[in-house]
């Protein structure tokens, strides 16, 4: 097949543009949720919800246990499942991980939460306004404070 008549996707920030051939059409995205898998449901939701303060919504009755929060329009899902991923020996700063990234208005009462409860965390290494923590099972989150949004490439 040509070239001019292979299907190509360009991500452009929540759009994609679809061509075939000579037409195009945009496609809007947005992010529903993300997964993350854990070990133990009950404990991660310590974190999650106690720690960090989020709150949990409503999920279907599924064959494994796992949880829902809200995060903002978005979710995060718990899935506890087995884990191919090692959870030792990884990159001390979870900017040097795979990560979920997630805002907040002001980081410190994150800061105030995970300093009392002895959560280790690592501050951006960029001299953002950003913090990486890792949940139970070593899933990195980074929290940005919203303030700094504008000034990240691609704003």
């Amino acid at each position: 097949m040509p070239l001019s008549q292979a299907y190509r996707i360009e991500i452009i920030g929540y759009n994609a543009l679809f061509y075939s051939g000579n037409s195009m059409t945009e496609i809007q995205f947005k992010l529903h949720h993300a997964s993350l898998l854990v070990s133990d449901t009950q404990k991660s939701l310590r974190f999650y919800k106690d720690i960090l303060g989020m709150q949990q919504t409503q999920r279907p009755d599924l064959p494994f246990p796992g949880a829902w929060l809200k995060v903002g329009d978005q979710q995060i899902h718990l899935l506890e499942l087995d884990n191919p991923d090692p959870t030792s020996g990884r990159a001390a700063h979870g900017g040097r991980d795979r990560h979920v990234a997630l805002t907040v208005l002001d980081l410190t009462p994150i800061k105030q939460a995970l300093e009392q409860t002895d959560t280790p965390f690592t501050l951006s290494i960029s001299g953002r306004q950003a913090l990486f923590c890792r949940d139970p099972d070593g899933n990195a989150i980074e929290i940005i404070a919203e303030a700094e949004l504008a000034n990240m490439p691609g704003a």
